[in-house]
């Protein structure tokens, strides 16, 4: 790729678009991530016994489903942010590069 291509690329309306589109989803699912993520490790660093009520009359705390619900929301982030790339940031791609062949 020469250095043509690179700058017909880096000045392409749709690679700007695509970079704000992305960074934009990037930061939001990382912020949303780490208020999770932490608002978990917060809860048993400041709130045991909360985290430690038993759910019915069996042995699980609700610790356990609070920490499950952690692990799915991380799951279906991951998806959200696939799902975007292969149909949104894809189409942008593939529509950068075909404009800027020589």
């Amino acid at each position: 790729m020469g250095d043509s291509v690179v700058e017909r690329v880096k000045t392409h309306p749709k690679y700007l678009e695509l970079k704000r589109k992305r960074n934009g989803l990037g930061v939001l699912l990382t912020l949303l991530m780490l208020l999770v993520y932490y608002g978990y490790v917060a809860l048993i660093a400041f709130n045991k016994p909360f985290l430690a009520q038993p759910l019915g009359t069996g042995v699980t705390s609700i610790g356990v489903p609070i920490g499950m619900a952690v692990i799915v929301f991380t799951i279906v982030i991951t998806g959200l942010y696939v799902r975007r790339a292969n149909k949104e940031f894809d189409t942008l791609t593939q529509a950068i590069l075909k404009d800027a062949q020589p």
